[in-house]
């Protein structure tokens, strides 16, 4: 099978222009169940094996897992790694397998993300500012980084493509990226850019126009690990929730929008979001937020309690 998955995989890469994290991780899915229906069937696995395998062998699979302790969210991954596998074989090799689309993905429960106060964001810039006082281009960069996560709503790995020559010149709006290898144009604020300048005229490197605008303190494009690690950092020191992470700040902007009146279309948009459902998960958020204000704080909470 070896040839077989390497194949699907290159597919993915080349044709569909999967991320690579989703590229690692469907190749670690395949391979698992692949692993378990050898040990499951008794023999080794070929395209012929693939084509047999029926509802009890992957309810079997499914219930491996869950003895493993894989969350529904990872069992839901694995199974759409499976169903792509095998539409590829079926394409390329004419296997047909329809048991495959009798097994139900787990649910997966709905986390929201919260979202953090203007005030915390605001406190970050200090303390950046007292953390990294030996080093103030690597503060300056890290407030850049907040700012711009914070002002434009972007992933930590959207934020981290961005080259030198994509905010040259300030532009309305940059183009992005996103998953999927999708573009969208999202449009930034002159505060991110004041940021972004100051970070810049400090950085002692990475300053051709095609250079990684965010560098490390030895001059490499800056990982999502290290950008993590900063807001960790902050986190501890201004003794944060547990829930103030660079994917919290995409999420007080979006929660911050939809409260200054956004459509969700343009939300979606602007997130770069394929599925206008995760959009709508801010809906939630903003309406629990509302309901919380108002059973605290509006006078006539209180008399509706009374006239009950």
């Amino acid at each position: 099978m070896n040839d077989h998955v390497a194949d699907f995989i290159s597919y993915l890469t080349q044709t569909k222009h999967y991320s690579a994290h989703t590229v690692v991780a469907y190749e670690r899915d395949i391979w698992a169940f692949i692993r378990f229906y050898g040990n499951f069937c008794g023999a080794d696995i070929d395209l012929a094996q693939m084509a047999a395998a029926d509802t009890i062998c992957f309810r079997a699979y499914l219930a491996d897992r869950q003895r493993n302790n894989m969350t529904p969210k990872s069992t839901a991954r694995a199974l759409s790694a499976l169903r792509g596998f095998y539409k590829y074989l079926g394409r390329r090799y004419g296997i047909k397998n329809s048991a495959i689309n009798l097994i139900g993905a787990p649910k997966i429960p709905k986390k929201l993300s919260k979202a953090i106060s203007p005030d915390n964001v605001a406190d970050m810039h200090g303390a950046l500012r007292e953390l990294d006082a030996d080093n103030p281009w690597i503060a300056a960069r890290d407030w850049a980084l907040v700012v711009l996560i914070f002002g434009c709503g972007l992933r930590i790995s959207e934020a981290l493509s961005l080259c030198n020559r994509d905010v040259a010149a300030r532009p309305d709006a940059i183009r992005i990226r996103g998953k999927g290898n999708k573009e969208r144009l999202v449009p930034v604020l002159p505060a991110v850019y004041d940021a972004i300048e100051k970070y810049v005229a400090l950085r002692p490197f990475g300053h051709a126009p095609n250079d990684a605008l965010f560098r490390s303190i030895r001059g490499l494009p800056m990982s999502p690990r290290m950008a993590q690690k900063s807001i960790e950092m902050l986190r501890k020191y201004l003794q944060l929730p547990d829930y103030v992470t660079p994917h919290a700040l995409r999420h007080t902007f979006a929660t911050a929008l939809l409260a200054d009146g956004a459509d969700l279309r343009t939300l979606q948009e602007l997130l770069g979001h394929a599925s206008l459902s995760t959009t709508q998960l801010y809906t939630k958020v903003n309406m629990a937020e509302i309901s919380n204000i108002y059973a605290h704080a509006h006078p006539r909470a209180a008399q509706s309690d009374d006239d009950a």
